[in-house]
């Protein structure tokens, strides 16, 4: 879909009173620069263990990426997750949007696992 076409299907939801502060608030969370409801206290906890990835994993990081930039090399804590890390890669020119931004970047790491019989 042409990102005007996508903008056109979203953009009534700019109107809602709330949005600003719901979106505020998602990004404030997701940093953990505010609280999240009490009532998902326990997922979220369930969610932070963040079980080890035993499949064959490509990590794809946006370099443009406003919100969490990449480190230029694997973390320590990356690969503790990713038992199978068969790559990982810092896309130029991609924000945190990358399925949106660079569609083929994320179709080929795809491609590329399949092939491989991952």
């Amino acid at each position: 879909m042409p990102v005007n076409e996508t903008y056109n299907k979203t953009a009534p939801s700019f109107d809602n009173p709330d949005f600003v502060d719901v979106v505020v608030h998602s990004y404030r969370h997701r940093i953990r620069n505010a609280a999240g409801e009490a009532r998902f206290a326990e997922v979220e906890a369930r969610l932070a263990a963040r079980p080890r990835i035993q499949a064959p994993s490509i990590t794809l990081y946006g370099a443009d990426d406003g919100i969490a930039r990449p480190a230029v090399e694997s973390p320590p804590a990356e690969r503790a997750v990713f038992e199978k890390l068969v790559a990982r890669r810092v896309v130029p020119g991609v924000g945190h949007f990358m399925p949106r931004e660079r569609p083929e970047a994320v179709s080929s790491a795809l491609l590329e696992l399949l092939a491989a019989g991952a």
